[in-house]
């Protein structure tokens, strides 16, 4: 796969080897095949059909990511796609995602949920990105912006879009120092 450094957004399954099944049902491809990882977990490596990877995990001992929506924490991913109607086939296919356009976001962007539940991130087109192979982008909650963004800078990280406000919070775009993307927002500390 040719692809440039990234993040690599692992989404959960009761049962990897349905899921990877599914995977390839739907027009996507493993990169790994269903793999045990000691008593932590079961987990596969894939790509979508428009070739963003993706990570699918079944937990056994290690559930997964166990601060989220926090300071520390992840608190959305959004998928860049080269076509994201596709995507958004894909993804409800293979996982059940219902999804919901917002007005705001542009035509091609849709936010994405389990049925009855709130958004966990969303899907949409390049963004100004054309050229760069389609991929998911993290976002992590801090607590202080501008610390974050020059913790970055001094650990020898990027910034690509430096404290903006935005409706749904300050965010910053980052890179770390292999090049990999990810945006930081701040966020409250949980009570």
């Amino acid at each position: 796969m040719d692809a440039p450094p990234g993040w690599t957004v692992f989404i959960a399954s009761e049962d990897v080897d349905q899921t990877a099944s599914a995977v390839t049902d739907n027009g996507g491809a493993l990169v790994f095949p269903p793999d045990q990882v000691g008593p932590l977990g079961r987990m596969i490596v894939a790509t979508d059909p428009s070739g963003a990877a993706f990570g699918v995990w079944e937990a056994g001992e290690h559930i997964g990511a166990g601060v989220y929506n926090e300071p520390g924490g992840l608190t959305w991913e959004d998928l860049r796609s080269s076509d994201p109607d596709a995507a958004r086939a894909f993804y409800s296919a293979v996982f059940g995602y219902q999804t919901q356009r917002i007005a705001e976001a542009g035509p091609d962007y849709a936010t994405f949920s389990l049925p009855g539940g709130e958004p966990m991130g969303g899907i949409g087109g390049m963004m100004g990105q054309d050229g760069v192979p389609s991929h998911w982008i993290p976002y992590f909650g801090v607590l202080d912006l501008p610390a974050a963004t020059a913790a970055a800078e001094s650990r020898g990280g990027a910034v690509h879009m430096r404290d903006f406000q935005t409706p749904y919070g300050r965010m910053a775009a980052l890179a770390d120092p292999e090049g990999s993307a990810f945006w930081v927002v701040e966020v409250p500390p949980r009570p």
